[in-house]
């Protein structure tokens, strides 16, 4: 049964691209004006017969880009995600009209380096962090003042999402760091990169960047246990609550709690 409800959005997808077998991306286009702020997050729902299943989910674009990009993992036992899992382009689902959250870059602390950390889906609120700093970069907008040291965990390779995209930025602009971490690398024997859990390697790359609780903002974002135990490795280094902001993503057990 169709919705009638003012607050949302039919949100059409114009893209699809499966990255693996359970973790793919979207871009829709909404039929109205849809603003938000990078690091914000959409609600997007599918109505079913008996009920309305809904989630909030980060947004992967640019509040420059004119389409709005999800990143999405399968829940086989989940509400939304194997719904979500069956559309395809040309199919609609529902968007609420307001973006929410405050998990944004934070830019008026006088602090200007920024320790993002995230697990496989967890990228997209800093991939739009990045896209819209490339884009006032290029436009004279950003003089590259804030530093962002991007961290990406996954368990294999291809469940990077968007690493090709991030390595061409890094390897243009004076202002991204970004090291990809593969934690099962006896399943991936072409990886060349960083091993270890993000939550393992974090220390490393934190000393090694010289971000501590004095001169740096840490952002954690995706799996519940690498948020706690990213924090609790953080706070060891001086971060504290003012300088750690967290958005988690409820693993299965728990994802129809989350809506």
């Amino acid at each position: 049964m169709p919705t009638t409800d003012d607050k949302f959005y039919r949100a059409k997808i114009v893209k699809r691209m499966d990255f693996a077998p359970d973790l793919w991306m979207i871009r829709v286009q909404a039929d109205g004006e849809f603003k938000f702020a990078p690091g914000q997050y959409a609600t997007l729902g599918v109505q079913g017969p008996e009920k309305r299943s809904e989630r909030p989910y980060s947004i992967v674009s640019s509040p420059y880009e004119s389409e709005i990009e999800f990143f999405f993992e399968l829940v086989p036992e989940g509400e939304l995600t194997p719904l979500l899992y069956k559309l395809q382009l040309g199919d609609e689902m529902l968007m609420r009209k307001a973006a929410k959250g405050r998990f944004t870059l934070e830019t008026k602390s006088g602090r200007t380096n920024h320790l993002l950390v995230s697990t496989v889906t967890g990228i997209a609120p800093f991939v739009s962090y990045v896209r819209t700093l490339y884009k006032d970069w290029k436009e004279g907008n950003f003089a590259g003042e804030h530093k962002l040291f991007l961290l990406n965990g996954a368990s294999r390779s291809w469940e990077f999402g968007y690493r090709e995209e991030l390595e061409k930025f890094a390897a243009e602009v004076p202002w991204l760091t970004y090291v990809p971490t593969i934690s099962r690398p006896w399943d991936d024997e072409k990886w060349r990169g960083e091993v270890g859990r993000v939550d393992d390697v974090l220390r490393k790359y934190a000393d090694k960047w010289n971000l501590n609780g004095s001169n740096a903002v840490a952002y954690l974002c995706g799996h519940p246990e690498m948020i706690e135990h990213g924090k609790g490795m953080l706070k060891r280094v001086g971060f504290t609550k003012e300088t750690l902001k967290e958005e988690i993503y409820w693993i299965p057990s728990k994802e129809a709690a989350s809506a």
